[in-house]
């Protein structure tokens, strides 16, 4: 973990110093060190070779990471990868095609390639413990790493094992669920999944945000699904992947666990693991994990000739080398004991962010949280709103629906996770501080809303908007409060300010 240092507002291209946290330190001899770097205004190399051959993507460029630096970033599915990842990502592996599997390209020149995408997928098994078993073995775990992120690779199960129209069950949007398990409405079908194929959603109990295991059951029973799918974008609670497993059982269904957002906490073992129960496990890699943005397939052997066909040539060209090779070093970098302390401080910051709001009179959907994020109920204010004013003040959010809503883009939530600033540094009382801003970001999203009320016939986010950004009252007080959350934010690290040491 880093120890907190305050950094000037100027530190677009400066370096930050930062120290050993020596209360980690003492009980782990391997456990990342920061070697202070040697002056503070060494400029971001990147950065300066971009100046020199087009400046207008180096200002962009400079531009985002002030932004990350300066704000706090409590999108869930967003993280900040160290730079050795960026440095991989960054390297020559981004020139080479390799269409096709280890030993079998068809392109030559791939004998480093090879050996690159085989560590990766041995790393890959490694850290989820599914070594152990031969490729003979059909009960055994194989993966692909070649998956451009977490949508391909979901998309890339059903074209294995599934035909045209087969049936599929996954968490409806509105419950948490995500848009590539079958997400469609009444009047369009949202997502590819649900044309392809056929698709009823389970949903969470409209009372507690609670997974609702006997209804999914009976549903289960009516619909006799192909594939049962566990997972999500926005729940906050573990997942009974025993039951889920009964279920599929019960109607002859596959199991598939899609754990994009949590597999760095899968990996770390500070919440449960699917891989006892399911027959595929498909994951990004950028969340929890921070690694690059990427994705993986596990599954068993038995299901892997499938995948491997389906990833390639069947939806996929040739594999993102600079992602597997950036890949490659975030699994290394999750197998080390630190990562396993990181993982339980995001749980930790997690409760404490839910603690901070719920004693400053605020709901959360299940009343809490066992992961990395949380669901904020800000009714009777729009989802919409709310982000766009602490966006305003430099938090980073999203709107979210929750149990009960019935617009996406109007929803009554909005999602917090806390595993970016967990990568600064924020411990528990930290992220007391981030509630009391969101908490002053909603009081003035209520000032505002009553304006907009006063002034328009409607207090459509088009009119909210307007008035946020034309009232000289309310943008003194938003950039009052932009003021404290930059100074708060610019006082932790980000990772490329220091070098880890192994």
């Amino acid at each position: 973990m880093f120890r907190r240092k305050a950094l000037s507002s100027s530190s677009l291209s400066q370096a930050a110093t930062t120290q050993i946290d020596e209360s980690h330190s003492n009980n782990h001899h391997d456990h990342p060190s920061l070697r202070q770097q040697d002056s503070l205004n060494t400029p971001r190399p990147h950065i300066e070779l971009l100046k020199q051959h087009d400046p207008e993507v180096a200002h962009l460029i400079a531009a985002e990471e002030q932004r990350q630096r300066s704000g706090l970033e409590l999108i869930a599915s967003e993280n900040f990868v160290s730079p050795s990842v960026q440095a991989a990502l960054g390297s020559g592996l981004t020139n080479k095609y390799s269409e096709g599997q280890v030993g079998k390209r068809y392109y030559g020149g791939n004998m480093y390639i090879d050996q690159l995408e085989s560590l990766c997928m041995q790393r890959a098994l490694e850290l989820f413990n599914l070594t152990g078993h031969g490729d003979d073995d059909t009960e055994g775990w194989g993966v692909n790493v070649q998956p451009y992120s977490g949508s391909p690779a979901n998309f890339a199960v059903y074209t294995a094992l599934l035909k045209p129209h087969d049936r599929i069950m996954g968490l409806d949007l509105p419950s948490g669920g995500h848009l590539t398990h079958g997400f469609q409405t009444t009047k369009r079908k949202v997502s590819a999944t649900s044309v392809y194929f056929e698709s009823m959603p389970y949903i969470v109990d409209p009372n507690t945000g609670l997974l609702d295991y006997d209804e999914l059951a009976k549903r289960a029973q009516m619909f006799m699904p192909k594939l049962l799918i566990a997972g999500a974008s926005a729940y906050p609670r573990e997942w009974d992947y025993a039951k889920m497993r009964e279920i599929a059982d019960s109607v002859g269904a596959l199991f598939m666990v899609d754990m994009a957002h949590i597999s760095g906490l899968v990996a770390a073992g500070v919440v449960d693991s699917p891989f006892s129960y399911a027959d595929v496990v498909t994951s990004t890699t950028h969340k929890t994990l921070r690694g690059p943005r990427s994705g993986m397939i596990f599954a068993k052997q038995k299901y892997m000739d499938a995948i491997n066909q389906a990833v390639f040539p069947m939806l996929q060209g040739g594999p993102h080398n600079h992602q597997i090779g950036a890949l490659a070093v975030a699994l290394r970098e999750a197998q080390q004991p630190s990562f396993r302390e990181y993982a339980r401080q995001i749980v930790n910051n997690a409760q404490a962010l839910s603690e901070g709001l719920l004693k400053r009179g605020y709901q959360l959907a299940t009343g809490g949280t066992d992961n990395h994020l949380l669901l904020w109920n800000v009714r009777p204010l729009s989802g919409s709103k709310v982000e766009k004013v602490l966006e305003l003040a430099g938090i980073t959010t999203n709107k979210n629906t929750i149990a009960g809503d019935t617009s996406a883009l109007n929803p009554g939530g909005v999602r917090l996770g806390t595993p970016a600033l967990t990568t600064r540094g924020l411990r528990e009382g930290d992220f007391d501080k981030v509630a009391e801003f969101l908490h002053e970001g909603y009081q003035l999203t209520q000032r505002v809303q009553a304006l907009t009320e006063e002034r328009y016939e409607k207090a459509a986010l088009k009119n909210f908007i307007e008035l946020l950004e034309s009232d000289a009252s309310v943008q003194s007080e938003l950039g009052d409060l932009r003021n404290r959350v930059e100074a708060f934010a610019l006082s932790f690290p980000m990772p490329e300010d220091s070098m880890l040491v192994r």
